[in-house]
């Protein structure tokens, strides 16, 4: 596959529901009970039970190594969180190929996650890929 900038990255969707967070949240070892609790959840000011940051790069990840292709490999991934995700709530990871560089055939995505409040932006990130 022949890849160019501003080429699109197809959209990786995931929608975390509570026992998604909880089972997330146990295998990472993060116990926070703002990921599972709803109660303490609102006591804390968010709306309910929020997706982990780790789980917002899993997904980065996700849209990187389907972008790759069989044989690809994900060289790096990094993402800041910009809003929070309720569990419930249909995220979606795409975005752009930003640089394709000839000589050693990184390929850098520009990656961004909707979630399902409206279009929100909850996190803006980039990966590293060699092509399958």
């Amino acid at each position: 596959m022949r890849v160019r900038t501003g080429q699109p990255v197809p959209p990786v969707e995931f929608t975390p529901d509570a026992v998604t967070l909880l089972r997330f949240g146990a295998v990472t070892r993060n116990a926070h009970r703002i990921h599972y609790d709803t109660g303490f959840a609102r006591s804390e000011g968010l709306d309910g039970p929020v997706v982990m940051a780790q789980l917002h790069g899993c997904l980065m990840h996700r849209a990187a190594m389907s972008f790759a292709g069989p044989g690809g490999r994900v060289l790096e991934v990094e993402w800041q969180n910009r809003a929070p995700a309720l569990a419930g709530e249909r995220l979606v990871v795409s975005g752009t190929v930003g640089a394709v560089d000839p000589v050693t055939g990184r390929v850098t995505l520009d990656l961004v996650e909707h979630g399902g409040r409206g279009d929100v932006v909850c996190c803006r990130g980039r990966a590293v890929v060699l092509m399958g």
